[in-house]
């Protein structure tokens, strides 16, 4: 899996409200969130947005200008897709053309919820495409498409379940574990080891949240024997026990 499908999992328009705004002034936008500006100019963070630009929103912040934009914003589902789309900026401009202005103007906000959904998705995957070739530089995204490293990730991802030890993930890079533990932990940040507990607890999370699985088949499903331990795990990682994370997971997805 490359690296920007990576980025994309769980990042999918769905009723996402797609609506014709017009900005005055200033308008603080929350969440992550596309705005196609169809005319007029923003500012936001300090850069620039002119007609047929884009602007992604990651987390609060403040627009300011004077514009007609498309607006649609996302529910991030879980906890998975959540650690995955942190690596985003808080705001990012991608330049556009007058002939995208014209189709921003033209985009319906009032047919059928799937095709605006769709149009939303479109224009998403084209805006963080533009900043992922641009700009990405560091962190597991961009260690994702190193040779040693991407593997390692691209395993742990796909089997979270399985006994992964240093020497078995040193094995998927075709590297030393000392070579495989010096440059995951400088792409990564975190050794090997402690980004895959992180990860599979994301993982339990959203298993947690969407199912009526129990904590100890939950457990079992990102690699650990017992419950006992995975539950040690989980509040040390994400700061409740899994039957807490049940109900408040479910209410944040």
């Amino acid at each position: 899996m490359e690296a920007f499908d990576e980025l994309l999992r769980g990042v999918r328009a769905d009723g996402a409200g797609v609506r014709r705004v017009e900005v005055d002034g200033t308008e603080v936008v929350s969440g992550l969130t596309l705005w196609a500006v169809a005319s007029g100019t923003l500012r936001v963070l300090g850069q620039p947005a002119t007609a047929g630009d884009i602007v992604v929103v990651r987390e609060a912040v403040a627009v300011e200008g004077r514009a007609t934009v498309v607006s649609g914003t996302y529910d991030v589902m879980g906890a998975v897709a959540r650690r995955l789309t942190a690596v985003l900026p808080a705001a990012l401009v991608v330049a556009g053309s007058e002939e995208c202005a014209a189709f921003y103007s033209s985009v319906g906000t009032d047919g059928p919820g799937v095709v605006a959904d769709r149009l939303l998705d479109w224009m998403m995957v084209c805006a963080l495409r533009d900043w992922f070739d641009r700009e990405h530089r560091g962190g597991w995204l961009a260690a994702l498409g190193d040779e040693v490293v991407g593997p390692v990730l691209r395993a742990m991802h796909a089997e979270p379940a399985r006994v992964w030890t240093l020497a078995l993930l040193a094995r998927e890079a075709g590297v030393s574990r000392t070579t495989l533990a010096g440059r995951f932990a400088r792409l990564v940040g975190v050794p090997p080891l402690t980004y895959l507990t992180q990860w599979r607890m994301a993982v339990a999370a959203d298993l947690l949240a969407e199912s009526g699985a129990t904590v100890a088949s939950v457990a079992r499903r990102v690699g650990y024997a017992d419950a006992f331990g995975f539950s040690a795990a989980f509040k040390r990682v994400l700061g409740m026990s899994p039957s807490e994370c049940r109900s408040r997971c479910a209410a944040s997805a």
